[in-house]
């Protein structure tokens, strides 16, 4: 069974769109951050955004001045907290109905498949290697 990892708290829209311009845009300041956004987004707002992802422990905010931001997680992070969420949800915690609802409902290439497969056999791997096999 896999490591639990602790939980990333759930992000409103607003903290979302700051992340994604850190990942893209490493080390900003607040005016920085305010013009990469690319949208009319007050000063303030932006402060705000970036100081409760600080609090959340999700972003880095250097001592000096003007203080510098950065993200301290990654895409995939929150990716998996969504994704874990969605599961949790949607399905009860259970992978195959979203799976099955995705490989009916969408277009599949060969390489996405091929994917599919290596992650199944990644899976059965650590079934076996468990405790008695078990689930």
């Amino acid at each position: 069974m896999a490591k639990k990892k602790p939980k990333l708290p759930r992000l409103p829209e607003g903290e979302i769109e700051i992340l994604e311009m850190l990942w893209r845009e490493p080390r900003v300041t607040i005016q920085q951050a305010q013009q990469a956004l690319g949208q009319p987004i007050g000063y303030t707002t932006v402060q705000t955004r970036l100081n409760r992802l600080v609090e959340k422990g999700l972003v880095h905010r250097t001592g000096t001045r003007p203080a510098q931001y950065s993200a301290a997680v990654t895409p995939d992070q929150v990716r998996e907290r969504d994704l874990e969420t969605l599961v949790d949800r949607v399905s009860s915690g259970r992978v195959v109905p979203l799976v099955a609802h995705l490989m009916d409902r969408r277009d599949i290439t060969r390489e996405e498949i091929a994917e599919l497969k290596q992650l199944i056999s990644q899976a059965e791997e650590r079934v076996n290697q468990s405790k008695g096999g078990k689930r």
